[in-house]
């Protein structure tokens, strides 16, 4: 038998193009169209609706860059279609291959009550079925004329301020139409049919049986008059979509999706009617379709629309109850989890599972983060301790090196917990049902043979209105259709328990997931990565300073205040927004969102300082840290013992020597630390003929991703900026020996201030740069004199290790990563620490020396200068901290990691304050002291152990408490969990490395504890 094959397959897409789908409207009617456009941000509902309109025409240009319009559509249905199903066609100017990323609009009733959304895949609106005809149509649009940002290339789109006003957008059709759901069927059917056809091999049977019965559909369809004989030739199809999948097939759990970035290539504002035009679709389908089930993450946008459009939030709380609008994720937003701090890592889920168990009963056991660039190694204590146990994610598949080994795994952090966790094999967090996507995701998956279950997130993303009719008709014929896996609608929970289920001893991945891509978001947006860092640590010492000045002098306790600032900080550690990879609008607003949360912190902590220490001067500081720090303790407040003098002298050929107990400096006539003898343990620090403190200047054009990226080739060209506009010592001060040292590049200055302070094993140098540079990489290099196989990187509550060599791919692949205060390198017995207050980006490389002596570099990632999405990323002027700590250990690394981010000790109240809690073993770090958020009055106390060993330590609770639990991270107790706590010894934990721990003590008087005491016996 010839084959004819292509021929068929070639026939079914022109048929499909020219015939099927333009007969699904056989019939329409135009609309008359009238517009208002609303002048600056958008406008409340009612202003939108009552305002005067001009008439506009189908083809006229409308909508300046981030504006509004309120377009009015109106007419009324034909009676001759009487008894027929008649759609509301409104095309706002659309370009269907930009779904998620242009003008949007959501569709209103007469009265203000919101209808669906309107989007390139998603411009129908549904006016009766059946109609009697006659009926008047009556429609508002509230359209958002977002710009289409052009990738990779400077834009002035990015910002409302610089984007002009000329139209950017053509009305398209306006009509009402008669929709016809026989020839919509067959479309879905052939398409189907058409795409596993597509995706099987050449050589089955079962591809002739669906090419020989698209044939016979087609030959039965006259395309004169398609919708008379649709019928007939769904007819022909009919057996060939009835042939049931075979039993082995893969199983695909669909849930409907629609990932919406909380901002990117648009404002947080906008991001708030993305979420309402994207729920109002999403909740009408959901009334259409009983076997659909849709899922959304992010409390933040749940909040958005409850706050924004209460309408449409009653309709998610109904869907909700029925379970078929699923909260999943449980985190405020979806987060970066490289960068964010311990605390607001954990807060991230205290927020996001209070927010779904207050608003709709639910828990959720996973965490949801299918775009997130990668994952830090202690997330999966984090995820346990929020009371949830699996995680989602897509985004390593877009790994450049290598690809990763699994689908289905359990991930295991660096406490030791473990979580079992998927990567959906569909690779893409955007399905659309298309047969090429369900058979990727059946031949990707890694673990056949032993497991037989995958995810596919479903639906539009960023607007672009989420899962649709034509998704939901698709996956229904692919629920059991031979040659292709079984699609079935389920909740998170339910795919996760049965894959759980199904996999008894899944592979582990021990460590970090590590994203080969995107690895420029530690640094992008340098004022919003400082601006973050200061927050979380700001957030840290009003809480400590709140609870503190509560227990002891009665202060009111900001509760409300400081929920509000945690969600704000916690919004702002989107994975688009903290990364860097958003428009100007973005960090414009975030700049003014910090210096307002840093403000209204500052006065918190002020204020219950003042209550604790009095408004008189004194020698008494406060201590944040959680160490003592210079004799004042963690947590209190008392006189700081003085160190032993520094002095700084000329060297004799030129430069300056800065010395004090610990440490020698060498700072040489370019300004470069060439010399840091560490006086206890007699070793220098730098390598032969080496110098630190070295600011380094790359090229840094990456392939693609600007704003995201840095490529690998950077490195292959470097300039040094060694020349010193000035050098100068300041020789007056015996409490610090300080350098200020000059330059200028480009178009750019920095100026440097190298400072060892009295009794300190930090060099601390601060940077302040004037930066103006365009695709340009500024590095702080430091070369030490260690031989080291591997170094240690601050994570949440704790660190990880990487290695500093490239034996591996995978090694190789991780040129640049991520650090939170610390990096720290060590032989056995000395080591070298680096900590800051605000960068993240750093890279570790190694070469051997000519005398045999190996030469490690570590630098910290200051500053770039990508053009997209913000064509002035970072301009203007920064300012820095590093401190170089020779000698150190572990210890040490977290005590000064601590002391550089925490607010500097000022002598000047009068009275010293006792901590709320002391604890006997540095290694047992608190990261949070304040009061339980139910307004309870109870004390939580959260530590970790911070060193990677084993810890034992006693809290001694400097108040009187009647009892104690050991909490879960939303403070709830936790059930079979105890620690001794003899009243003598106060309460003794027992800690594995970087376990994590939360007591939840509850206030009495000295007479209830004594009570208490003799009931535990």
């Amino acid at each position: 038998m010839h084959d004819d094959r292509r021929l068929i397959e070639d026939r079914l897409g022109r048929v499909l193009g020219e015939r099927i789908f333009p007969a699904i409207y056989p019939e329409s009617a135009p609309l008359r169209a009238s517009i208002w456009v609303a002048p600056g941000e958008p406008v409340e509902v009612a202003e939108g609706i009552g305002a005067p309109r001009t008439p506009i025409e189908s083809g006229a240009r409308w909508g300046a860059p981030w504006g509004t319009s309120w377009l009015t559509v109106e007419g009324t249905v034909p009676q001759a279609w009487a008894g027929k199903t008649v759609e509301a066609l409104i095309d706002l100017g659309f370009d269907q291959n930009m779904t998620g990323f242009q003008c949007e609009g959501l569709v209103y009733r007469p009265d203000g009550s919101p209808v669906k959304g309107l989007h390139p895949r998603n411009q129908w609106v549904r006016i009766g079925s059946p109609v009697l005809g006659g009926e008047p149509v009556l429609l508002h649009v509230e359209a958002a004329s977002n710009p289409i940002i052009p990738f990779f290339g400077p834009t002035a789109l990015g910002d409302r301020i610089t984007a002009g006003g000329d139209p950017q957008y053509r009305l398209g059709r306006l009509d009402l139409a008669v929709f016809d759901e026989e020839v919509w069927q067959l479309a879905q059917d052939l398409e189907v049919l058409g795409e596993l056809m597509h995706e099987m091999p050449e050589d089955p049977a079962r591809r002739y049986d669906i090419v020989r019965a698209i044939e016979r559909a087609l030959d039965a369809l006259d395309l004169l008059n398609v919708n008379a004989t649709a019928a007939a030739a769904r007819a022909c199809l009919a057996e060939a979509l009835a042939a049931p999948a075979i039993p082995s097939a893969h199983r695909i759990s669909a849930v409907g999706h629609a990932h919406i970035d909380t901002a990117w290539l648009w404002p947080l504002r906008e991001t708030v009617r993305k979420v309402a035009r994207t729920t109002a679709n999403m909740t009408a389908l959901l009334a259409d379709s009983p076997e659909f089930i849709f899922t959304m993450s992010q409390a933040a946008q749940y909040d958005f629309v409850k706050q924004h459009r209460p309408e449409v939030y009653a309709r998610i709380k109904q869907a909700v109850a029925e379970g078929r609008f699923v909260p999943a994720g449980g985190m405020w937003v979806e987060s970066d989890t490289n960068m964010p701090g311990s605390e607001a890592m954990a807060r991230q889920f205290v927020h996001g599972k209070r927010f779904f168990l207050t608003e709709f009963g639910i828990e959720n056991q996973e965490a949801w983060l299918p775009d997130t660039f990668g994952f830090a190694a202690g997330l999966p204590q984090i995820i346990k301790a929020a009371g949830s146990k699996w995680l989602l994610t897509q985004k390593i598949s877009w790994s450049q090196i290598n690809q990763f080994p699994h689908h289905t795994f359990l991930w295991e952090g660096i406490d030791g917990t473990r979580i079992f966790t998927h990567f959906p094999p569909v690779d893409t967090y955007n399905c659309s049902m298309q047969g090429r996507e369900i058979a990727h995701a059946a031949r990707n998956f890694k673990e056949k043979g032993r497991a037989s279950r995958s995810l596919a997130p479903t639906g539009w993303g960023d607007g672009g209105g989420g899962t649709t009719r034509e998704m939901i008709a698709k996956a229904a014929r692919m629920a059991n259709l031979e040659g292709s896996p079984k699609v079935r609608w389920e909740t998170p929970a339910d795919f996760f328990t049965e894959a759980e289920a199904e996999y008894a001893n899944p592979a582990v991945w021990v460590g970090e997931l590590y994203l080969e891509l995107h690895r420029a978001t530690l640094t992008s947006q340098a004022r919003t990565k400082q601006g973050n860092r200061r927050s979380e640590h700001l957030l840290r010492e009003a809480e400590l300073w709140a609870a503190t000045a509560a227990v002891r002098k009665g202060f009111d306790y900001p509760y409300a205040t400081l929920d509000r600032i945690w969600k704000t900080v916690l919004l702002h550690q989107f994975h688009d927004i903290l990364p860097g990879s958003a428009i100007a609008w973005v960090y414009r607003e975030a700049a003014q969102t910090y210096a307002a949360v840093a403000e209204e912190l500052t006065a918190i902590i002020d204020e219950a300082q003042r209550a604790l220490g009095g408004d008189r001067p004194g020698p008494n500081v406060f201590n944040s840290a959680p160490h003592t720090w210079y004799s004042v303790p963690a947590g209190g407040a008392g006189p700081m013992r003085t160190a032993p003098p520094c002095s700084v002298t000329e060297r004799s050929d030129g430069g300056f020597i800065l010395e004090n107990s610990v440490l020698r400096v060498e700072v040489d006539v370019r300004g470069l630390v060439v010399s840091i003898f560490d006086l206890e343990h007699q070793r220098e620090t730098l390598p032969p003929h080496a110098a630190a403190n070295l600011l380094q200047l790359h090229p840094d054009l990456p392939n693609s991703w600007d704003a995201w990226d840095v490529d690998l080739f950077y490195r292959n060209r470097v300039t040094d900026l060694v020349d010193a506009d000035f050098l100068v010592a300041d020789k007056d001060s015996t409490a610090a020996a300080t350098v200020r040292i000059g330059r200028s590049f480009g178009s750019s200055k920095v100026a440097q201030t190298v400072t060892l302070r009295a009794g300190a094993r930090a060099l601390d140098i601060d940077t302040a740069v004037d930066w103006f540079e365009t695709e340009k990489f500024l590095k702080l290099a430091f070369p030490l004199d260690i031989h080291a196989d591997r170094y240690a990187s601050e994570t949440q509550f704790g660190h990880m290790y990487r290695p500093t060599h490239t034996n591996t791919s995978w090694e190789y692949a991780k040129f640049e990563a991520c650090n939170h205060r610390f990096v720290h390198l060590g032989e056995p017995g000395w080591g070298v620490a680096l900590v800051n207050d605000s960068t993240y980006g750093h890279d570790v490389t190694r070469t051997v020396r000519d005398d045999g002596g190996t030469t490690t570099t570590l630098r910290a990632s200051l500053l770039r200068a990508p053009r997209f999405p913000d064509p002035e990323t970072d301009h203007g002027s920064h300012h820095f901290r590093h401190s170089l700590l020779p000698g150190a250990s572990i210890a040490d690394a977290v005590r000064d990691g601590y002391r550089i981010n925490l607010t500097t000790p000022m002598p000047g109240v009068a009275q010293g304050v006792q901590p709320l809690f002391g604890i006997d073993n540095d290694a047992v770090v608190t990261s949070a002291v304040k009061l339980a958020d139910d307004g309870s009055g109870d004390i939580v106390l959260r530590v970790y152990e911070a060193h990677g060993g084993r810890a034992e330590a006693v809290v001694s609770p400097g108040f009187d408490f009647s009892g104690y639990e050991l909490c879960d991270l939303l403070e709830r107790p936790l059930a079979g969990e105890s620690v001794e706590s003899p009243r003598s010894e106060g309460i003794r934990l027992r800690l594995r490395p970087f376990q994590l721990v939360t007591l939840r003590f509850t206030r009495t008087t000295e007479s209830a504890w004594n009570k208490h005491s003799a009931m535990r016996g």
